[in-house]
């Protein structure tokens, strides 16, 4: 055999390019899923985030209902329920609460889900 064919033989052999191929198909779904995953644990902490705040809301309204310092009891249940009170206030009868949830979202870093509520009288 000559060295051109030798050189056309080694151009044309395509042995292998299917694990290559394969390979970067199986980092492709990686990526998807660790995406997908965390887009999942933000959505999850918005929840957690909006559920604390309304809890923390409500339980300050009562508080206010019955004399007791409202921010206090909203700050308490909302750490409860792992969250903590970004601020707080008294607007006529109604109790203002933010809530904030810090979540680990991998290497994008430590972000935090925020949520307000309103609570008081009908």
């Amino acid at each position: 055999m000559t060295c051109a064919g030798r050189l056309r033989r080694a151009v044309d052999d395509d042995e292998g390019s299917m694990t290559v191929t394969a390979a970067f198909a199986a980092a492709t779904v990686l990526a998807l899923t660790v995406a997908v995953l965390l887009v999942g644990r933000a959505a999850v902490a918005a929840h957690s985030a909006q559920a604390a705040a309304d809890l923390a809301a409500l339980a300050g309204a009562r508080a206010l209902l019955f004399g007791e310092e409202a921010c206090a009891v909203a700050s308490r249940v909302a750490e409860a329920n792992r969250a903590s009170v970004v601020s707080c206030a008294i607007d006529a009868d109604d109790v203002v609460v933010r809530a904030e949830v810090r979540v680990a979202l991998g290497a994008v870093g430590v972000r935090a889900a925020t949520a307000t509520a309103r609570a008081g009288p009908v």
